[in-house]
């Protein structure tokens, strides 16, 4: 298979990694870039990629909150420069297409496109394709989700390049406010794929004990041991990778679940969400 430059740079801005690196990866996984992705970190490279995260190269991420705190809502309006996603009608209609997905019932991105956007009889997506020949540079809505709970909450890191909404079983907990807020900002800064450990899916953990026992196999470790080194490779990966097990990022001397527990004993997370632009 012809692996371009393209492919490799491609790969490299994925990864992090190095671009004899990604052409070997690429050429070993013949041009599946989930794959090569898996052959970079088995051979021990620090990838940067993760998979839960929505990409895109530049844009706008806006979380926005009901006003009964009961639903949350994210969307990524994509284009293709920073200039753009710094003018001033791209902003206003990144912000009228946010207030469209929180006021609606929208359960997928396709109905969210198909929503009136209130403009001269304009879908959401027909208004995109109207704004595209205005500025000449490609534009789509990229993603967009949805949360219920008791209790919502928002994160919108400056820049709007990352946001993220989370969702708990209880409205009147303690401190909540402020265990919502600084739980949306540990989700935005930590990047976890699930809420516990219970909630990986078996795919993702077949696929880290995989690479966890190839890591060791080229590092000499015995044949017998790989199943005990994975295993133990998958309890650090359930600290670095599910919410509750993560160290708290303002006192790491605790994990999330004991930061949740030491306001509330009752309160539990409930889902959440997370959307990042590169």
């Amino acid at each position: 298979m012809n692996i371009t430059a393209a492919d490799v740079n491609t790969l490299r801005k994925r990864t992090g990694a190095g671009m004899m690196d990604c052409k070997k990866a690429l050429e070993e996984a013949n041009g599946d870039f989930e794959k090569a992705i898996d052959i970079l970190r088995e051979k021990g490279q620090k990838v940067a990629a993760n998979r839960s995260d929505r990409q895109a190269k530049e844009g706008s991420v806006l979380a926005k909150i009901s006003a009964d705190g009961k639903k949350g809502t994210l969307t990524l309006l994509n284009c293709e420069t920073d200039f753009v996603a710094r003018n001033e009608e791209f902003i206003k209609v990144a912000e009228k297409i946010a207030n469209i997905a929180l006021n609606g019932d929208y359960k997928t991105l396709d109905e969210l496109k198909a929503a009136d956007y209130g403009e001269d009889g304009l879908t959401v997506d027909k208004k995109i394709t109207d704004f595209i020949g205005k500025t000449g540079e490609k534009m789509a809505l990229a993603a967009y989700e949805v949360l219920h709970g008791e209790k919502v909450f928002a994160y919108n890191h400056p820049g709007n390049r990352l946001a993220s909404i989370v969702s708990f079983s209880k409205a009147n907990a303690n401190n909540l406010n402020e265990v919502g807020r600084e739980i949306a900002m540990q989700i935005a800064a930590m990047a976890p794929i699930a809420i516990d450990k219970g909630d990986v899916t078996q795919d993702t953990l077949d696929r880290e004990i995989s690479i966890a026992k190839e890591q060791a196999r080229q590092e000499g470790k015995p044949e017998a041991m790989l199943e005990k080194i994975a295993l133990g490779k998958l309890n650090k990966f359930y600290k670095e990778s599910t919410l509750l097990n993560q160290d708290y990022i303002k006192d790491s001397k605790k994990t999330i679940l004991q930061f949740i527990q030491d306001n509330d004993k009752e309160l539990k997370v409930t889902g959440f969400k997370r959307i990042v632009i590169g």
